[in-house]
Formats: C-alpha cells, structure tokens, sequence
C-alpha cells in the first residue's frame, strides 16, 4: 500500500493520557491507517524527528456562527492546532432566520459578542433560513477545519415568536414549535442546544437576549427533545458572578439535568484571587451533578480584557448602563459624564455586580489626547491617587476627555496562579472557553492550547504533556460523543498537529490587526513553535503557512 502521508520518527502522545512512545504515524483515505514502523511507500514524508505527534485539538466554546461565512481558514484558532471548533454557544447565533429579522439577530451579535454592525452587515452571507440549511451552506462553502454546531435558543425563539422574542416568554403552542425546530436541528446534525441566563448577555434594542426569556415549561421541552433523542449535550451561560455558583444556580443546572437526562456544561468557573479556595469548594459541593454529566468550563490563562466605552460589553449586566448600548456618540459622552448616571453606577456595585472593585486595577494602554499621554500604562487607581478621586469617576473622566477613544486593559480574573493549576488539572473541569470569534477587540483566546502546553506545561509544570493534551483532545470529544476525533488511533480521523514541545507558545496579550470585512480590527494571536497542522488527512499549515488547503468537514451528531 502506499499511504497518502506518513510522520516519520515523532514521539506519539495520542490522547488517552498514556505515556508517549515513539512511531510513525501513516495516514490513507482522511484516517489513520497505521502507527508504528513503517517502510510503506508514501506520497509525502515529513520528518518529526524532536517533535510531538498528538490528536488535533477540540475547542468546545466558540462564537464563529458569523465568520465561518467569510473566513474559511477560522484563523487564529486553526494555526494553534484547533482542528474542531464547537459552535452556536450561549444562546446565541444567527440561525434560523427569517429574512425580515436579519437585522435583529445581527444586533443581537453586535452587543452579546462585541462585532461591529459594520463588519457582519457587509460580512454575513445569508444563503439559509432553517438550521438544517444553516449547516448545508456551512458545508457547500468549505472550511478549514471541523465545524460542529449547537443550536442556539435565541433564534429559535425569534424564528418562532418574532419581535417579542426578548419580552415574553413563549405560549404552549409557540414552545410546541420551537421544540419541532429544534428536533428538526438535532435530526440534521446538532450536537445539542444552548441557552443563557446570564446578566450580561443583552440583545437588540437593549434587551434581554431571547434565550434568557425561556420559561421552565418552555426549557422542559426542550430538554425533551433531547431525552427523547437520547443524545445531545446542553451549553448554558449560568453563573452572575466569578468564583460562584449561587443556590438558584446549582438549582438551574440541577433542573436542566434532570429534565434532559444529558450532560450540561456551564458557564463558567474564573478564579479570583480573593477566593482562593472557591473553585474546588464549588466542585465538591456539586460533585452529584458532575457524576451525572455537569461539567464547568474554564479558561487557560488570566482573564484580561482590552475594553473602550463605545462598545461597553462589560456594562451589559449594568442597569445603570441600560442607556448607552446601541446610543450615539454624543449621547455616550453625555451619560458617562452625568453625576446622576455616576451615582446610579456606584449604588448599584454595592449590590455585587462583577464591575465592583475592578476600576482602580485597569490598566491605561492607549490615548489619542496628547494630554493623557504621561497616564498611559498606569492604573486608575494610581490616577485616582493623584487626582484625589474615586477610581470609578477617574475611569470616566479619562474616557470623556479622551472622547471615548482610550484603550483600557481590565484585569478581570484567573489572577490567582495556584488556583487556575488546580483547575487546569482537574478532572471535573473542562479545558476550552475561548469564545474564538467574539468580542473581537477585547480579547482573544484562540490561542489557549498553545499556552497551555508552554506556560503550563514546560514552564510552570502545572501538567504533564500527555494530561495536558489529554483535556484538549479525547476529553472534550467524549463530553460531546465525538466518536472518531481526540485519539490518534487506527481508523480515526487524521486530525494532527506536529509541534516543538520547548518552543511551542502563545503570546499573552494579542496584536491588533485591521483585516475584518468592512476594515474592522480585531485581535489576533500567532502560534509559536507548530510544524504542521493536518485536518482529515490534509497538510492545513506547514510552519506557519496555510496551504491553501479547506480540508474541514461539518460535523453530524447524527
């Protein structure tokens, strides 16, 4: 036989958390079709001598619903060795969609996942209405890598309700037909449905995204579905505060197990230094609902957002706040700067929004005020000094003088070292939370796998490199009942990724780049130290290059 590849001389780590061995990986027809020595003839060689041969791994927490439709290569998560990426997460999506609501939904993303109107308005391409033709189109444009989709509540909710989506609940009849789309969606290939309850997680017109509207009768239904499918997982954006898990939340997970019979990841557990202790007090306390398939996601590295006061995702859970999202320029600077605004802003932190005792540790990167220049990489707090003032005024102050242009850097959590380790190691966590496609010029997390194995792993030695590949690879392919993916095994697919283990990195804070439709900017991390990326059997990056290849395939849990 001759293969269509062969890796010649790598150290295996295949998935299972075994220690690594040395073999040659062979691949024919997109799988795996031999590991161990082998003289086969082969149409490409490549040469892993020094280097790791591991699975391709599994992002489980990404907003690419809209990008998947301009950007076939899903960049940065393909070149950090992200082979399949789960989208249609919290709630929210753009599918399905009648044509007189694009705009809706569209709005929906712009304040929820922090894109600009400008970009989806000119990037989106609305060849679907239903999610079963969401997921055809997906398939006829061609990717990168392996997409696989939730469907997301909000839309249903809206295909069905229509306008009041985000204002009432759902009558018998209209929860009937969006159970219907639903099984319809899972009948063509969802792995599941997600929803929110968070706060935060506000649509158009300022309102409460739709999926938060869902009554217990309507999720009862839909967890139906799902136990009546026996199969399915469910993603929900759950907790209001970082290192919690309040009693109406534990008691929220605890209905939407019961009622599916299938497993619930939520969202989320970040650490704050102050609790040091809080991540494993709230494992322990729900170890009966992990047993039977809850699992919390976490992030790799510390939670920091790039934030500026047009688009103030951060105050979405802010009733204070209600007034500037989707408000002009001139009405933003008028509120920001109103006494009676700060006031209410103020009152409201003592009730324990996550804002409270955030300002005096944000950090000053950018104005475009030649005033401001000497505050930039200083804190509010260290201004607040200076000035005499309350750091929270100081952080409006700063923005209105520099007509809202000021680039602010906020710590929000994940500071505690010891802590994240802990959870990173922890089997009852999983690795992902990349949001990978959202908030655009806030953060980017794409790059998590890579940090994981060269800050955690060669320097901090939190993991070992056969666990750590382990949570990112055969972990989140068993949560989601991935079959044929996160192992490197005979008969797999040949998903791959080839690295240096002492190089291989990812850059903590990303690089702005102005490549989005429309020249939106986002930001964008590069891989270090990856040799090659392979997807279903396909040479995807070869050092850093892209191929030119679209090798990714839309995932059916059917």
């Amino acid at each position: 036989m001759t293969y269509d590849l062969i890796i010649k001389n790598g150290t295996v780590v295949d998935g299972s958390g075994l220690p690594r061995f040395r073999a040659d990986v062979a691949v024919q027809g997109g799988q795996i079709a031999a590991i161990g020595n082998t003289s086969n003839a082969t149409k490409k060689t490549i040469d892993a001598t020094g280097q790791i041969v591991c699975p391709g791994f599994i992002d489980p927490h990404t907003h690419y619903d809209a990008q998947i439709t301009w950007d076939q290569l899903l960049s940065s998560s393909s070149e950090h060795g992200v082979t399949t990426v789960m989208m249609g997460n919290c709630g929210v999506g753009i599918a399905p969609c009648r044509p007189a609501v694009r705009q809706l939904l569209t709005e929906d993303l712009v304040t929820v996942e922090g894109i600009d109107n400008e970009v989806l308005t000119e990037g989106i391409r609305w060849d679907w209405e239903t999610f079963p033709q969401f997921m055809d189109a997906a398939a006829r444009r061609g990717s990168a890598i392996n997409l696989a989709f939730l469907a997301p509540l909000a839309p249903l909710r809206t295909y069905v309700i229509g306008v009041e989506a985000n204002e009432r609940a759902a009558t018998a009849e209209e929860t009937n037909a969006i159970a219907s789309l639903l099984r319809e969606s899972m009948n063509a290939g969802a792995w599941g449905f997600s929803t929110t309850a968070s706060r935060q997680h506000i649509g158009h017109g300022g309102k409460p995204l739709s999926a938060r509207l869902a009554s217990r009768d309507e999720l009862s239904a839909y967890c139906g579905v799902l136990k009546d499918l026996k199969r399915g997982v469910i993603e929900m954006a759950l907790t209001k505060q970082y290192s919690n898990l309040a009693e109406d939340e534990e008691a929220f997970l605890k209905f939407m197990l019961d009622a599916s019979e299938r497993p619930v990841t939520w969202l989320s557990l970040h650490n704050l230094a102050e609790k040091p202790n809080a991540i494993a007090q709230i494992l322990d306390r729900v170890t009966p609902l992990i047993q039977r398939g809850a699992r919390p996601q976490i992030l790799t590295r510390p939670l920091l957002y790039d934030m500026n006061l047009r688009r103030p995702f951060m105050f979405t859970e802010m009733l204070a706040a209600k007034d500037v999202f989707d408000a002009s320029f001139e009405t933003q600077m008028a509120i920001y700067a109103d006494p009676a605004f700060r006031t209410a802003f103020k009152e409201e932190l003592k009730l324990g929004r996550k804002w409270a005792g955030l300002a005096q540790n944000i950090i000053i990167v950018a104005v475009e005020n030649p005033a401001l220049k000497p505050l930039e990489g200083k804190t509010i707090g260290e201004v607040a000094i200076s000035r005499n003032q309350d750091p929270n005024d100081v952080f409006f102050d700063i923005a209105v003088e520099d007509q809202l242009q000021v680039k602010y850097v906020v710590p929000r959590a994940n500071t505690d070292k010891a802590a994240l380790a802990a959870a990173l190691r922890d089997p009852r966590t999983i690795i992902g939370l990349s949001d990978a496609g959202a908030h655009l010029d806030m953060l980017c997390e794409s790059g998590y796998t890579t940090y994981l194995l060269g800050h955690w792993v060669r320097e901090q030695k939190a993991l070992t490199l056969e666990h750590a590949i382990q949570r990112m690879t055969s972990e989140p392919a068993d949560f989601f009942g991935i079959k044929d993916r996160g192992r490197l095994q005979v008969g797999a697919a040949a998903d791959i990724v080839v690295f240096d283990e002492h190089t291989i990195n990812s850059p903590l804070r990303p690089t702005p780049v102005k490549d989005l439709p429309a020249g939106g900017m986002r930001l964008y991390a590069r891989a270090e130290g990856i040799s090659q990326v392979a997807v279903n059997g396909k040479l995807l990056f070869e050092y850093g290059k892209h191929t030119g290849a679209v090798p990714g395939v839309v995932l059916r849990s059917a």
